[in-house]
């Protein structure tokens, strides 16, 4: 029997672009399958949030980020930009962002077309992977929609015609994250289990192998 579980993933997120390349190859190679569900970061679900952080959390989290990926073997680097806007003025993250809410749009679109995972792995490598700069300019997001097997004109027209519509599948995601068990990115939810966090992947696996994971024929 084929296992499923949903991923909650944010492409504000670098542990979320550091998890999905062990969830690919877990797929290429157990009968398992992702039912990948975009969410917006919570700087601009919940900006607060960032606001009661104690500052220890903000210095332990830049070690953090940047021993994960060497821990996992993957390039990284702060994007340039950032997906999401600060206003470093007043540090706070202004209601009108002009990359992060397409971007999670076209998350929502490419899961519907039945390429999310493939599609986050192209995209997040090219915001987080530390080799391109402006990443939201010229041919680089079009470029790795197409190595995700989509269409990248295709794409454009639909993110734009029904923003809407994908939208509100966003927030719906948003709604099953927390019934789910958590609010955080990358967060597995299978078989009525949370698991939040990348450091969570060998738990998960645990989880696939006591409930029958067989590998693809």
């Amino acid at each position: 029997m084929t296992l499923t579980y949903d991923l909650y993933w944010s492409f504000r997120s670098p542990y979320s672009y550091m998890i999905t390349p062990r969830l690919i190859a877990l797929e290429a190679e157990y009968d398992v399958v992702c039912h990948v569900r975009p969410v917006y970061p919570l700087a601009v679900r919940t900006p607060e949030f960032f606001e009661t952080r104690d500052p220890l959390w903000f210095s332990y989290f830049q070690t953090d980020i940047h021993r994960e990926a060497e821990f996992v073997g993957l390039p990284f680097r702060w994007p340039r930009p950032d997906p999401v806007y600060m206003d470093r003025e007043t540090r706070t993250y202004p209601k009108e962002q002009p990359h992060i809410h397409r971007l999670t749009r076209m998350g929502a679109a490419a899961v519907e077309r039945g390429k999310g995972l493939a599609f986050l792995k192209e995209i997040s490598a090219v915001i987080w992977g530390g080799s391109v700069d402006n990443w939201h300019e010229g041919h680089h997001i079009a470029e790795a929609t197409r190595r995700a097997g989509l269409d990248p004109h295709e794409m454009e027209s639909t993110v734009d015609s029904e923003a809407e519509r994908l939208h509100q599948i966003i927030e719906a995601n948003q709604i099953n994250q927390r019934k789910a068990g958590h609010y955080g990115v990358p967060m597995i939810a299978f078989n009525g289990e949370p698991f939040f966090g990348q450091d969570r992947y060998d738990q998960f696996r645990w989880r696939l192998d006591q409930q029958g994971l067989k590998p693809r024929r």
